[in-house]
């Protein structure tokens, strides 16, 4: 049956997590530069782009200069970058290329169990991405310290809605191909339009309610909060927002993945 059970999972999920760990620790020289050297890039092209057009964007009641607008939410798209493309593209060779999950679930592991320990992977490496770019922002001033830090625990957060919505689509997906349509029909509209680039109070207010609707939108706001002290949002209902996005669509992705394994 591919009814979701929450009563098959426990502690020992801890083991898939472990496992990915161990495989990760082999290729970590090369994916650590990406998330070390990302925020560099952006700050600098945007910095030296924009510098000379915008003269401040004014944000939360504070004047503050684009790039110091726009780097906390450089966190916030890292976490969900990581997180969505761990349980979707890595997730889906795991699954269908590797035979991963054959393997796993021929020990006393559950689905459930297996499909959880990928969620709080994906959001463990969001969790670290962001810690490393924290590394070049806060020295730069474009995080306040040590406030910034907070952003660690909060990618972790962010990162299980995110990896969980990802494993929802790596559920019903049929080929790893058509991956591209999820990431230019959800992800690029909201790496875009969440407040990323400009802050929401120029923008008509019916795009105003449909930016409310991503989630990382409230990831930005609290992203921006924990750097540079202000948000023109509630921080209790982002963090709401992203607790109930993250039950429901976890939940949706133990039953996609269970139905699509059992299958």
């Amino acid at each position: 049956m591919s009814r979701v059970d929450l009563l098959h999972i426990s502690f020992r999920f801890r083991h898939v997590w472990f496992r990915n760990l161990i495989t990760y620790r082999r290729i970590w020289r090369v994916n650590f530069l990406v998330p070390l050297l990302e925020p560099a890039f952006y700050i600098a092209a945007f910095g030296l782009g924009f510098s000379g057009l915008i003269a401040g964007v004014n944000y939360g009641g504070r004047e503050l200069a684009y790039t110091e607008f726009m780097a906390p939410a450089l966190v916030a798209t890292a976490c969900m970058w990581n997180a969505f493309f761990e349980t979707t593209y890595t997730s889906f060779v795991r699954m269908y290329f590797q035979k991963t999950y054959d393997g796993l679930l021929a020990t006393p592991l559950s689905i459930e169990e297996v499909i959880l320990a990928e969620i709080v992977w994906a959001a463990t490496k969001a969790a670290a991405a962001v810690t490393l770019m924290l590394v070049v922002l806060v020295p730069l001033g474009f995080a306040d310290f040590p406030n910034a830090f907070l952003c660690i625990p909060l990618a972790f957060f962010g990162g299980l809605a995110f990896a969980a919505i990802g494993m929802c689509f790596t559920g019903v997906i049929p080929t790893i191909d058509m991956f591209n349509l999820p990431i230019f029909l959800f992800i690029t509209p909201m790496f875009l339009f969440s407040g990323t680039f400009f802050p929401l109070s120029g923008i008509p207010d019916w795009a105003r309610i449909i930016t409310f609707v991503f989630p990382l939108y409230h990831l930005v706001e609290l992203t921006r909060f924990f750097c540079i002290g202000t948000m023109e949002s509630n921080p209790f209902v982002n963090f709401a927002y992203l607790l109930v996005f993250f039950i429901i669509f976890g939940y949706l992705a133990l039953f996609a993945m269970k139905k699509r394994l059992i299958q």
